[in-house]
């Protein structure tokens, strides 16, 4: 029986292999044969029991997913490090605008 830690690292591994995936196959239609694969594959690995071999099967899919890393990974572009993170960023404090459209000198 799976603890749950042990779950929460297997969500946070098939998650992260999905990511990961969809960095290397832009295509979705090479994407979704190969998420096929890792379903499968961790589908498989789910009828285990033994907490020990539940820890070894997920160090082995970890370690699995380190060297598979993208080198320039697919970022939401929204999202830190993407390419619209904070494209237009706030202004400094230092600088006031003035609203009054003429009318500024308080008269």
């Amino acid at each position: 029986m799976a603890s749950a830690l042990q779950k929460l690292r297997a969500v946070h591994l098939y998650r992260h292999s999905l990511k990961t995936m969809l960095s290397w196959a832009v295509r979705r239609e090479v994407f979704y044969v190969e998420q096929e694969k890792i379903r499968a594959e961790f589908d498989q690995l789910n009828q285990l029991d033994d907490p020990i071999q539940i820890d070894r099967a997920l160090e082995r899919g970890e370690a699995r997913l380190r060297d598979h890393l993208h080198p320039d990974p697919y970022i939401v572009p929204y999202r830190p490090g993407g390419s619209l993170y904070a494209r237009n960023p706030p202004f400094d404090p230092s600088i006031h605008v003035h609203l009054d459209f003429g009318r500024e000198g308080g008269h």
